[in-house]
């Protein structure tokens, strides 16, 4: 009898099951999506256990989410029983957080430590920025927290930032790194980042230690290996040095985090990096249909930084993918919501039906289409647009212009962007203007608040002078909401500032549908729709809008993606560089390999996004999928393309060419269909080799 049959493996394929026998040595699975890699992972654990009379407490099994650890422990007891609760299977920080715990006095600390949250560190490092006499106004505390943040997880030390530092605010970050280290061990405290970095300190000072927990967990299991950052790879391969039992799971092709400081290179060099490594490719897909597989395949070729895999399944063919133009961004949503009617009235449950954008700010126009038509849905990892913090904010400017007498929106905003107004001045003038019968905005006389004052009466004397749009611009720059967002540095603060900027396409649609019309008016229109917004009934299925971002993990039987234009995906700071645009790539691949049954792409003509209409060429995600796979309604889609692009034209670096807008131009570089180009006037931009507004000198 073999040993497969002992454990009932049936439901795995010959693939799985060769990922669950290989049990001694370094292991890579590379799991397609869809593949059942985490039936592989807890069948494995489980294999270990009761056919090999491995100990459950020699395990160690990590994974990202507390979410995932959750599921995956489950999973294991019920193949195991009560003995996988000796089984270490956690988070990352969980982990290291165990080992700190295990160890606190060897690494100079109480056993009563904390752990500093995230506004915690940021008000350790507001506090030393004023010690240290630096203006929290010009060096943002947020930006320098994630300065510090990406250091450590880069296990870069504050002597190592200090060499490393090129400019004044370099030197800056590394002065208060230094001094935010100092105050962490002084308070017995760690932060979030220390869990990873103290846990690798230790080991590196103390052989012993290591070697008594390499002696403990003497086989370790890693999922989503391609989104571990500096710190986790140099732990995984730390602990696991001597006895090379690692077996790490992950896709090369699904690695979008770079941004948080994901290195998907981690994957592609587990082989190089443990010699004899075992290599299994899990490929065979159960989720999805063959159109939909076959669809994502052709996509992720295009990719030069990736290992070879092909999914496949035994699913049906299924439908082709339906690719939908529109002439605008409204005619978009309008599209996408009449096809999800079409499905709910075929019986499909909303919460089965999934609608993916790029970017946050992108689903504002998809809410007023569906609360319009009022389709329940819920924004996933993200409020809904008009219960954003940063829309709110600006709605309270806007209402207290309009009303000086609205004390809950001047209450709301008269601090912030931070204006060194605190809680007792706000006590004192709200005592004031009680025993003068006036509005807070009416009893301001004196100090910051004053200043408050003026500035609010210099906007508001604008009001009558300008249009709503251009009302929004003076807004966010004189307040300093622009600025301060800029300046902090982080994916959170450029999407809220995507968001702000996205709300000038509101004003800009009321304008264009109603002339000029009154503040009053606007914030009338703006109030009815956000009354409407957030009405939640958890009893109703909803639809699910999403960035593709969110989506990972996630699947449904009937997938949207929209705005699937250059420049918005893939995104234009994706233009940069070749590793950037193959992230966008992954990305794509990501949202096609969601679905199980039915596809959807859509894109439109011209776009008004954040205030800006202009017009891009369709996505080059939607031409790299083979047209047998594509059914596109559209009669007038090859004369649309037409009008964008020429034949394809032999541009090569060096070459002079003029564009319809930036003018002359020197060619640097030619990638595919991107071509880099230096304009005297606007400096290098990157653009389609073959648009319709490039001419070769």
């Amino acid at each position: 009898m073999c040993i497969g049959e002992r454990m009932n493996l049936d439901y795995l394929n010959e693939r799985q099951k060769e990922a669950v026998f290989i049990t001694e040595g370094p292991l890579l699975i590379l799991a397609g999506a869809g593949s059942g890699k985490t039936k592989v992972l807890t069948t494995k654990i489980a294999y270990l256990v009761k056919e090999k009379g491995i100990s459950p407490s020699n395990i160690l099994a990590i994974t990202f989410t507390n979410k995932a650890a959750k599921e995956m422990k489950e999973r294991v007891i019920d193949l195991v029983g009560i003995s996988a609760y000796n089984i270490q299977i956690s988070t990352f920080h969980s982990f290291g957080l165990k080992i700190i715990k295990e160890n606190y006095n060897v690494l100079g600390y109480n056993k009563n430590f904390t752990i500093l949250d995230s506004d915690d560190s940021l008000s350790v490092i507001k506090k030393i920025l004023k010690e240290l006499n630096y203006d929290a106004t010009r060096y943002n505390p947020k930006m320098i927290k994630n300065k510090i943040s990406s250091a450590k997880n880069e296990l870069i030390s504050p002597s190592n930032y200090k060499k490393l530092a090129y400019d004044d605010i370099g030197e800056i970050i590394s002065k208060v790194y230094s001094k935010y280290e100092e105050k962490l061990k002084i308070n017995n405290s760690v932060d979030f980042d220390d869990l990873l970095l103290l846990p690798i300190k230790l080991f590196k000072e103390n052989k012993y230690i290591l070697e008594n927990y390499q002696e403990i967990y003497k086989y370790i299991f890693i999922d989503e290996y391609q989104d571990t950052n500096e710190a986790q790879y140099q732990l995984s391969k730390t602990i696991s040095e001597k006895y090379k039992n690692i077996c790490v799971v992950g896709d090369n092709d699904q690695s979008i985090y770079s941004w948080r400081g994901a290195n998907y290179k981690n994957i592609l060099n587990f082989e190089k990096d443990n010699k004899n490594t075992n290599i299994i490719l899990l490929e065979q897909n159960y989720r999805s249909t063959k159109t939909i597989l076959e669809a994502a395949n052709c996509v992720i070729k295009n990719n030069i930084e990736r290992k070879d895999k092909i999914l496949w399944t035994e699913n049906e063919c299924g439908n082709k993918i339906k690719y939908i133009r529109a002439n605008d961004e409204r005619q978009e949503a309008n599209k996408v919501v009449k096809e999800i009617i079409n499905l709910q009235e075929q019986g499909i449950e909303l919460n089965k039906i999934a609608v993916l954008y790029r970017m946050n700010s992108q689903s504002r126009v998809l809410e007023e289409e569906l609360l319009t038509r009022n389709i329940p849905y819920k924004v996933v990892g993200a409020y809904a647009f008009y219960n954003r913090k940063e829309i709110k904010d600006l709605l309270a400017y806007l209402k207290l212009i309009y009303n000086q007498q609205d004390d809950v929106s001047l209450l709301r905003i008269i601090n912030y962007p931070r204006r060194k107004i605190g809680e007792k001045t706000i006590e004192e003038l709200s005592t004031k203007a009680i025993l003068e019968g006036k509005s807070l905005f009416e009893a301001i006389s004196s100090g910051k608040e004053l200043e408050f004052k003026h500035m609010m009466l210099e906007i508001i004397n604008q009001v009558e002078k300008v249009s709503l749009t251009e009302l929004i611009d003076i807004i966010l720059d004189k307040t300093g909401i622009r600025e301060e967002l800029k300046s902090e540095k982080t994916l959170e603060a450029d999407i809220r500032l995507e968001n702000l900027e996205e709300f000038k396409s509101i004003t800009k649609s009321f304008e264009a549908n109603n002339g000029i019309i009154s503040l009053s008016d606007f914030l009338d229109e703006i109030s009815l729709v956000s009354e409407l917004d957030e009405k939640d009934n958890e009893n109703v299925p909803k639809l699910n809008l999403m960035t593709i971002h969110a989506v990972k993990g996630l699947e449904f039987s009937y997938v949207f993606v929209v705005g699937l234009e250059e420049n918005i995906f893939p995104h234009i700071n994706s233009f940069e560089s070749n590793n950037e645009l193959e992230e966008e790539r992954r990305l794509f691949y990501v949202a096609v390999t969601r679905t199980k049954k039915q596809l959807y792409l859509f894109n439109t003509f011209r776009r008004t996004l954040m205030g800006n209409t202009n017009i891009n060429p369709p996505s080059r995600f939607i031409s790299e999928i083979d047209k047998i796979y594509i059914d596109n309604n559209d009669e007038k889609e090859e004369v649309i393309m037409n009008n964008y692009y020429n034949d394809d034209i032999d541009i090569k670096a060096g070459e002079s060419i003029i564009h319809n807008e930036f003018g002359k131009g020197i060619v640097i570089s030619v990638e595919k269909s991107i071509i880099t180009v230096a304009f005297k006037k606007t400096g290098i931009k990157k653009l389609m080799k073959n648009h319709k507004s490039i001419k070769k000198v």
